[in-house]
């Protein structure tokens, strides 16, 4: 659906989005809003871990960890992370390729990675973490308008 504006009345939307933008970019909460999550992989005796924790220091527990399809909704998900913050993950079935992995601690609470799967195994040299002005970019992009 398309919608039929001037630029003027644009303009309050563009400046709130913006300003939302340069805030969470820039890592300005309000209160009560969670602390960012941070992600970890490595290999343990054979088994590819995932650790995760809060900005604080404190454990992600209960985080389910999943990958997205290309879409960006949610897909096959891989498990939760105990109290310790941390999951084994079996990614034996998985075709190689590289895939969007979320580790998602509820609202707020959100850590994206990429990673290359070959064989079964992550490539770990290769794994980049989604930066969060590059989610907020995609966001913008994606705000479309049409004016005549």
């Amino acid at each position: 659906m398309s919608v039929t504006c001037c630029p003027a009345a644009m303009r309050p939307l563009l400046a709130f989005l913006t300003l939302s933008a340069a805030c969470l970019a820039a890592g300005i909460a309000a209160p009560g809003q969670a602390h960012q999550i941070e992600s970890a992989l490595k290999y343990l005796d054979g088994d590819l871990e995932l650790s995760t924790r809060f900005s604080n220091g404190e454990p992600a527990s209960g985080a389910v960890v999943r990958l997205l399809n290309p879409d960006g909704t949610p897909g096959v998900e891989l498990g939760r992370t105990d109290a310790d913050g941390q999951v084994r993950l079996d990614l034996q079935a998985i075709e190689d390729g590289r895939y969007d992995l979320q580790v998602d601690g509820g609202p707020g609470h959100r850590d994206y990675l990429d990673i290359p799967v070959q064989q079964g195994r992550v490539r770990l040299d290769e794994v980049v973490q989604a930066p969060l002005t590059l989610m907020l970019v995609g966001l913008l992009v994606s705000v479309r308008r049409r004016c005549d």
